[in-house]
C-alpha cells in the first residue's frame, strides 16, 4: 500500500454537436434551378442559398392579380347599379306621394294609387338587392386580395434563404432535383450556427448522474487527435432518460470552445468527468479487495476469530436479537471489505477496512475496523500458480 491522491471519474461516450443546428426546408414543391451554397459554405442570415423554379408560381400570382382586378371592376358595376336603383326609388317614391294627395281629391282612381304604391315598394326592394350585390362584390375583392397574398407568399418561398448566420454542414439536393412538400417540408440544407462553440452529448449511466454538477470541468478525447485532450464544462444533465436493453442513461451536455475549428459535428468524444477527489490518503489496490485465499473454511474461521473479524453471514446482533450479516452491502462507497496482509512473506493476516472513493485501480482507505494496516504494508492481490515455495495458499501469494 502507498499514500497518494485518488481521482474518481465517470467515463462516458458522447457525440459532438453544434450548439444550434437548423434544418432548412422548402415550403413549396418544385425543381431546384439554382444553388448558391455548398458543404462548408459560410452563410449569413437572409442570404439566398437556393432557388426553386418560379415560373408556375409567377403564373399563379399573375392570375390571382387578374382575378383581383376583375373583382374590383365588379364592385364598380355593383356600385353603379346601386346608384341607379336609388334614383328609380326616388322617382317612384315621389310618384307615390303625389298620388296620395290626388286620390284624396278624387283626381286619381284607386287603381292608379295602388299601382304607384306597388312601384315604390318595388323600387325599395331593388335598392336593397343592389346594395347586397355591391356588398358581395366587395367581399369578393377581399377574397381575391387574400389569394394574391397567398400567391405572392408561395412565389417568395421559391427563394430559399439562410435563417441564421452559420456554416452549411449538409446539403441534400442538387440542381435539377425535384422537391415535394406535399406531406412535410423536405430538408435541403443543415446549417450549424457557430462552430467555435460546441457541445458534447454524453450518455451517462443512472448510477453516475448523482455526482454530476453544473460547471464541472471535463476532459475528453476524439479519435482524430488521439494524443490531445480537450476541456469543457458540464452545462446540463437532462432529466429525459433513455432506456436501451434495460440500461438507463441520461444526456449530460458539455460545452466547450472550438476556436481553431478542429472538432467537427458528429465526432465521437470519450469523456472523463471527475466527480470526487481526495489527497494524501492511503490507497488500497482494487485487486487486494477482490482477493480471498484458497483456504479451508475452518482455517478461515480461525483467522477471522483470531483478529476479531465477523465471518461472512455471521455479524453482530441487531436490535431484535437476530444476527446481522457481516457481508458488506453492495454500493460504491463506505463498504466494509477484507484485505489480506502479508507478514514475514509467509503469514497472511486478514484486515477488515472501510473504503471510500475509487479510481478503478486504487480505493481510498477510510477506516481500519479490525486488524491493522499502514502505508508500506504488502497486501496480497493474487497467487502465482505452480510455485514450489511454502507460502500460504496454493502457489503462495503474489506481491502487488
Amino acid at each position: 500500500m502507498e499514500q497518494g491522491d485518488i481521482f474518481q471519474v465517470v467515463d462516458a461516450t458522447g457525440t459532438i454537436n453544434a450548439v444550434t443546428t437548423v434544418q432548412v426546408g422548402s415550403q413549396v414543391s418544385g425543381v431546384i434551378s439554382e444553388l448558391h451554397a455548398d458543404f462548408n459554405s459560410h452563410v449569413t442570415k437572409g442570404q439566398v442559398i437556393a432557388q426553386i423554379e418560379p415560373a408556375l408560381f409567377q403564373g399563379a400570382y399573375a392570375q390571382a392579380k387578374a382575378d383581383l382586378e376583375n373583382a374590383e371592376a365588379n364592385v364598380a358595376v355593383s356600385a353603379a347599379n346601386t346608384a341607379k336603383a336609388k334614383a328609380a326609388q326616388a322617382q317612384m317614391k315621389a310618384d307615390y306621394e303625389r298620388n296620395i294627395g290626388l286620390t284624396k281629391s278624387g283626381a286619381v282612381s284607386q287603381q292608379a294609387f295602388e299601382l304607384a304604391k306597388a312601384n315604390a315598394e318595388s323600387a325599395d326592394a331593388q335598392v336593397a338587392a343592389a346594395q347586397a350585390q355591391e356588398q358581395q362584390a366587395r367581399a369578393q375583392v377581399e377574397q381575391k386580395r387574400a389569394a394574391v397574398q397567398v400567391a405572392q407568399t408561395n412565389l417568395d418561398y421559391t427563394t430559399i434563404r439562410a435563417p441564421i448566420d452559420g456554416t452549411v454542414v449538409a446539403r441534400t439536393v442538387d440542381v435539377g432535383q425535384t422537391v415535394a412538400a406535399s406531406l412535410q417540408a423536405p430538408t435541403l440544407f443543415t446549417i450549424a450556427q457557430d462552430l467555435t462553440k460546441m457541445q458534447v452529448y454524453a450518455k451517462t449511466d443512472e448510477s453516475d448522474v448523482g455526482g454530476m454538477k453544473r460547471d464541472q470541468k471535463v476532459t475528453f478525447k476524439v479519435d482524430a487527435y488521439p494524443r490531445e485532450s480537450f476541456t469543457g464544462t458540464v452545462s446540463q444533465v437532462r432529466m429525459n432518460s433513455t432506456v436501451v436493453q434495460n440500461v438507463v442513461t441520461y444526456d449530460t451536455i458539455i460545452e466547450f470552445d472550438n476556436p481553431e475549428l478542429k472538432l467537427f459535428p458528429g465526432m465521437t468524444a470519450y469523456v472523463s468527468i471527475p466527480v470526487a477527489t481526495v489527497t494524501k490518503v492511503v490507497k488500497v489496490p482494487n485487486a487486494a479487495l477482490r482477493f480471498k485465499p484458497d483456504l479451508p473454511a475452518s482455517e478461515l474461521r480461525a483467522l477471522y476469530q483470531k483478529f476479531g473479524i465477523p465471518e461472512e453471514g455471521d455479524g453482530e446482533k441487531t436490535a431484535d436479537g437476530s444476527k446481522a450479516s457481516a457481508k458488506p452491502a453492495s454500493g460504491p462507497k463506505n463498504e466494509a471489505k477484507i484485505v489480506w496482509k502479508l507478514v514475514s512473506r509467509k503469514t497472511l493476516e486478514p484486515v477488515r477496512i472501510k473504503t471510500g472513493i475509487t479510481d478503478h485501480t486504487n480505493t481510498e482507505l477510510l477506516q481500519t475496523l479490525n486488524g491493522s494496516v499502514k502505508p508500506g504494508d504488502a497486501l496480497v492481490t493474487g497467487v502465482a500458480q505452480g510455485r514450489s515455495d511454502k507460502s500460504p495458499g496454493p502457489g503462495g501469494p503474489r506481491r502487488p
